[in-house]
């Protein structure tokens, strides 16, 4: 089997509109959100989200490519040309016909969706644009990301509700690492900042009016964010004959569901896939320094995910720092993991920890170092990120310091 190492990386989200802006962000502890803006928000109850607010398509693409592009790949674009402009890498000839784009998504084009809707149901249209289903259908960022950069290779999206980024880059891992392919683009992302989109959040009952505050005892529920995080994934040796920067390795992925509940999470679902991701990375429980959390700021997410941890490192869970950057970001449900994995970078490549913010008691339940409220310096070996979605899908990914 192939090594297979992170060469470019790219995000846009609350806290950041690029990679350096974000880990800025995390270092500060910095909160992006804020009060969400879009029409009809007064009828929400919720009204808080990690929402990009400065954020200008027209700047970005022209009228033309905006009739096509849905919110969430306007951001999955963006990031991607920061990645592959890291990578250095130009796709002709057999690498673009080998490269491919996995990406993951929960929701795709939700705005356009609710636009639509709006259009139809409240504005009384008989007719909708011609590209409707071309720009809210969950494959179109995938899609455009291929046609902008000639990658010709395997390219699909995963859809498995907020492990869905983690899902895809575990997929782009295995084909890199199997040798299907020398490099794969791979990320996630989510834009479902808008009135259908947080109406339905809000009917879960999960959701906080206040603040995200993940394993705090007076947390109160999740907010949603929305974002992109995009990363070229490169076999080690093509990576090193062309002189390309190396951020990090990717060393093991593990998946599993629950097979319990729709919405509860598990605590073995989770457990399982911890394990098996290390043993896959052949990594023992005492290397690990740091884990991303799934937490999500909810009762029942946290204190299952802390149970989980405690179960699989045993001792050494009291070790390993622990931290939700949910926190300052928002739950960008299926680009989450693909933003979070920049948190594992900035703990691998420059021995800073993010913290969890908005933490101000501990949860006897979640009684583990969750670095809370200010980073931290610490050298991190190994990290892992947890992804932990509805329906009981589980994806965990191990990285390693280069």
């Amino acid at each position: 089997m192939k090594r297979v190492v992170i060469t470019g990386a790219g995000t846009i989200n609350s806290i950041g509109q690029n990679v350096s802006q974000t880990i800025n962000s995390f270092k500060a502890g910095r909160c992006g959100i804020s009060d969400l803006k879009f029409k009809d928000v007064e009828r929400l109850s919720i009204k808080i989200g990690g929402q990009i607010h400065d954020f200008e398509p027209d700047k970005h693409f022209n009228r033309q490519q905006l009739s096509l592009y849905d919110r969430y790949t306007q951001l999955t674009l963006i990031a991607a040309n920061e990645a592959i402009e890291e990578s250095g890498l130009i796709f002709n000839g057999q690498l673009a016909a080998s490269t491919g784009v996995v990406l993951g998504t929960a929701g795709g084009g939700v705005s356009t969706w609710d636009d639509n809707y709006r259009a139809v149901y409240e504005e009384g249209k008989n007719r909708v644009h011609p590209f409707v289903v071309p720009k809210l259908m969950n494959n179109a960022a995938a899609s455009h990301l291929s046609m902008k950069y000639n990658l010709k290779g395997p390219t699909f999206t995963v859809s498995t509700a907020c492990a869905s980024s983690n899902h895809a880059m575990a997929q782009a891992f295995q084909i890199v690492r199997s040798a299907q392919s020398p490099v794969m683009v791979t990320g996630g992302s989510e834009s479902m900042l808008c009135f259908g989109g947080v109406k339905a959040w809000e009917g879960l009952r999960v959701m906080s009016k206040d603040a995200c505050r993940p394993f705090s005892l007076n947390r109160n529920g999740m907010v949603q964010g929305e974002g992109a995080a995009i990363f070229v994934f490169e076999e080690l040796e093509h990576a090193k004959r062309r002189g390309a920067n190396i951020i990090c390795e990717v060393k093991g992925f593990a998946m599993s569901s629950d097979a319990a509940d729709i919405v509860n999470p598990s605590k073995q679902g989770a457990a399982r896939a911890i394990s098996n991701a290390l043993q896959d990375a052949q990594v023992n429980v005492e290397d690990v320094g740091y884990i991303n959390a799934h937490g999500t700021g909810t009762a029942a997410n946290d204190k299952t995910e802390c149970s989980a941890v405690a179960d699989v490192f045993g001792h050494h869970a009291d070790k390993i720092m622990i931290s939700s950057t949910k926190s300052m970001h928002g739950h960008i449900i299926g680009g989450t993991g693909a933003v979070e994995l920049v948190a594992c970078i900035l703990a691998l490549r420059d021995g800073i920890i993010a913290p969890t913010i908005g933490y101000e008691e501990q949860d006897p339940e979640c009684a583990l170092d969750v670095v809370p409220n200010e980073a931290r310096e610490a050298k991190v070996e190994f990290a892992i990120s947890n992804a932990f979605a509805f329906g009981g899908l589980n994806a965990v990914l191990v990285l390693q310091k280069v």
